[in-house]
């Protein structure tokens, strides 16, 4: 069955924008407190990094309008097995992060409605999961929908906190300099704090994935993926400084809600909780757009012959049945595996694993512009060679700042997939006549 194209310029936005806003921007700047304004910097070196490798992307929909997605950049390129390696990473990344998002939602949910505390977590991060494979069976205009409203409603409460800190900047600015952070920059943590920034901007990709259900890719994919990121790098930097200049560093370090206690603090207390509604939406929207994502990937592997062709199942409405199904089943195993652990625990070993999972993605395509401006059939600017270089050095420094644990995870995930994929391969020769 022909799959229909029907994700056009905003839904392919909401996708990039939806993804890439989850929870971690909503604790982030805790995290960060203890790193002063080498925060900051890290934010810089980060958004600058994943913008050289969404303009990657956005080149490498152009040249390849045709194509299935991050794989066919890559097997066109540099071969069959490093992009097999790639999504096979990819696409375990992302069916840990619907559980990691599950996990990180049943929390949330406990405060906006304090009578789920009584329904076992393990129960509602189930359901979560479960509730947007019922939602993406529908279709991907439905999943697309879905994606579009949840997205506008999680930029809500980052426009207030932004305005919030414009209205004080006007009528008080001294309270942006009553008590600067005293951590002294270094290299060192410069580079922790910008890899700790790198987990909330994965998702940049989320146009590129599902490439075969995109109308005028060549169009929609570089202009909603460049657009949806620069988006993303004004609202994490403002609400990030805001936070890290407003409240003192060693309450932005123990705060569980920096953003709620912000509110508390200028707006008067009691509003803070009001932001734990919107920080459910966000996680339900990118728990949505994941879902979607990681379908569409799982039947793109099943296209190109590294998974069982039943996972190319289309429902009437259109929707990669077996894909939605198959991938929830796995995100619900690493549910029940990681509640083993606390629940902060275990959403941090799951944010270690996804980030350390998707950078193999982006070196590869980075490396395939480099090759491309190379080995390209027409020749391309010299500046596209360079925006491939500076990404794969962008990308070698995050692997770096990740430190030693999440590069080997990162080998021991790529190096899992490899009996699958010789399998699969013999099993398609045996098949030739």
């Amino acid at each position: 069955m022909q799959q229909p194209k029907e994700l056009g310029f905003w839904m392919c936005t909401a996708l990039v924008v939806g993804n890439t806003i989850g929870m971690g921007i909503f604790v982030l700047p805790a995290s960060l407190a203890p790193y002063g304004f080498n925060a900051m910097l890290g934010w810089g070196i980060t958004v600058l990094g994943m913008t050289m490798l969404a303009r990657v992307f956005a080149q490498l929909a152009r040249e390849f309008p045709a194509a299935d997605g991050p794989y066919t950049y890559i097997e066109q390129t540099t071969g069959k097995l490093p992009a097999y390696i790639a999504i096979w990473c990819y696409w375990v990344s992302c069916w840990i992060t619907n559980a990691a998002l599950a996990i990180g939602l049943v929390g949330y949910l406990g405060k906006v409605l304090p009578g789920l505390d009584a329904v076992s977590p393990v129960l509602l991060a189930t359901a979560l999961i479960w509730l947007f494979v019922g939602v993406n069976l529908l279709g991907v205009r439905t999943g697309g929908g879905v994606q579009i409203v949840t997205t506008g409603l999680k930029l809500l409460p980052m426009l207030f906190i932004l305005g919030l800190g414009a209205w004080l900047l006007l009528t008080e600015p001294s309270v942006y300099t009553r008590h600067p952070p005293t951590t002294p920059i270094t290299l060192e943590a410069l580079m922790a704090a910008s890899t700790i920034a790198l987990f909330a901007m994965l998702g940049i990709e989320s146009a590129a994935v599902p490439a075969g259900r995109v109308r005028d890719p060549e169009k929609n994919i570089p202009r909603s993926t460049i657009f949806g990121t620069m988006l993303m790098a004004v609202i994490y930097i403002g609400v990030s400084a805001m936070a890290m200049l407003l409240l003192e560093q060693e309450q932005l370090a123990r705060s569980s809600a920096p953003f709620a206690d912000l509110l508390d603090q200028f707006v008067g207390a009691g509003n803070g909780r009001l932001l734990s509604v919107f920080v459910v939406i966000s996680g339900l929207g990118a728990l949505n757009g994941w879902t979607l994502l990681v379908s569409e990937l799982t039947a793109s592997m099943g296209r190109h012959g590294f998974l069982p062709q039943a996972v190319r199942g289309l429902n009437s409405r259109g929707a990669p049945w077996f894909a939605l199904v198959l991938t929830a089943v796995l995100a619900t195993v690493m549910v029940l595996m990681n509640y083993s652990k606390s629940m902060v625990d275990g959403f941090t070993f799951l944010s270690q694993v996804v980030t350390a999972a998707n950078l193999p993605l982006y070196l590869l395509c980075a490396i395939a512009l480099v090759v491309l401006t190379r080995r390209g059939k027409r020749k391309l600017p010299g500046s596209l060679f360079v925006l491939g270089i500076l990404g794969t050095a962008y990308v070698v420094f995050a692997f770096i700042g990740l430190g030693r644990e999440p590069f080997v995870w990162s080998l021991v995930l790529g190096a899992a997939g490899l009996p699958l994929y010789w399998f699969m391969r013999r099993r398609r020769a045996a098949e030739l006549p």
